[in-house]
């Protein structure tokens, strides 16, 4: 390996071993890591432990395994993994706003950190549990004990959303909610509600409250379109309940978005699905598991990694458009 990446045995063992900041420059770190690529090389993860004193293994805990946006972070805090000899095991909390079941009884003297998804406050307790180095990913910043917080800005992202709206002239809106108690969802609603707040005309006509499924949206969207007035903007926290509001549009008569705006969060493949497509916020989902899973590394390394906030994107598509004609300022 070191004779095909054109560097010496002892770099080759300072890159396999993560102790090359520093002391080799990334150029040739990026050599050896390619020639073990060509090589197939695979390092005896059990024997390294053994040899250095510890695990190199990461638990990654996501509170739903078939929802896309989760799938993503998986797949880029994977990448890294593989790109860092680290092994990575995937645990699913079966219930986001209940206490995980505890992982750590049989697996915390191989496990050297964890890596936590969107994580209610409950179950950071039981995580904190462990007595391992915890980065949480879309979560409050400091809770559960984390030595550090990747998130994307949501914040940003709502206002993005919003502005939007606000610029198509909108200011009727309805708020087809998660029903999840977490930061994330939290921050959103804060954040649509004081962007109203601040501007003249615009309020928030309905708040709906639903499961993060496309059948909830649709639920929520139906109780939200029959306010008075009506919504000419309905704001969704995920894009499954944005697909169930265009569901809820259609079956009451309403064409979107000629008589009714939908925004969704997140881009899934749903949003391109949909017919209009989806004007919806994209999260960077692969990025803040590979983002995550540095800044656990960094903290394994001895480094005190803190926090990240990670860019966002609106998406416009054919789901908003201007309100209807007879609409006025109080969006009737």
């Amino acid at each position: 390996m070191a004779r095909r990446a054109g560097v010496s045995q002892a770099t080759v063992s300072l890159v396999l071993g993560d102790r090359w900041r520093g002391r080799v420059s990334p150029a040739r770190a990026e050599a050896v890591r390619a020639a073990a690529r060509e090589l197939a090389y695979r390092p005896n993860l059990a024997a390294r432990s053994l040899r250095l004193g510890r695990s190199r293994t990461v638990l990654l805990v996501v509170p739903a395994l078939t929802n896309e946006f989760f799938a993503r972070v998986h797949a880029g805090a994977a990448r890294v993994a593989g790109e860092e000899d680290v092994g990575l095991v995937l645990y699913h909390s079966p219930e986001v706003v209940l206490p995980a079941r505890d992982p750590f009884a049989s697996a915390s003297a191989s496990l050297a950190g964890v890596l936590a998804s969107s994580m209610a406050a409950e179950s950071l307790a039981e995580l904190g549990g462990g007595g391992l180095p915890l980065v949480m990913l879309d979560s409050e910043p400091g809770r559960g004990g984390a030595v550090g917080t990747v998130n994307p800005d949501i914040a940003a992202a709502m206002r993005l959303v919003v502005d939007h709206l606000l610029a198509l002239g909108h200011r009727a809106f309805g708020h087809v909610a998660a029903a999840v108690d977490s930061w994330t969802f939290a921050v959103r609603a804060g954040e649509l509600a004081g962007r109203l707040a601040g501007t003249p005309g615009a309020r928030l006509v309905a708040t709906e409250r639903a499961p993060l499924t496309i059948e909830g949206g649709m639920r929520a969207a139906e109780r939200a379109l029959a306010a008075e007035p009506r919504p000419t903007a309905l704001v969704c926290d995920d894009d499954l309940l944005a697909a169930g509001a265009v569901k809820a549009a259609r079956r009451m008569g309403l064409r979107v978005p000629e008589d009714v705006s939908v925004t969704g969060f997140d881009d899934l493949t749903l949003a391109t699905a949909l017919e209009p497509e989806l004007t919806t916020v994209r999260l960077p989902a692969e990025e803040l598991g590979a983002t995550g899973m540095r800044t656990l590394l960094a903290a394994l390394g001895g480094e005190t990694p803190g926090g990240a906030r990670l860019p966002v994107e609106l998406v416009p598509r054919g789901s908003t458009a201007r309100p209807p004609r007879a609409a006025g300022p109080d969006g009737r």
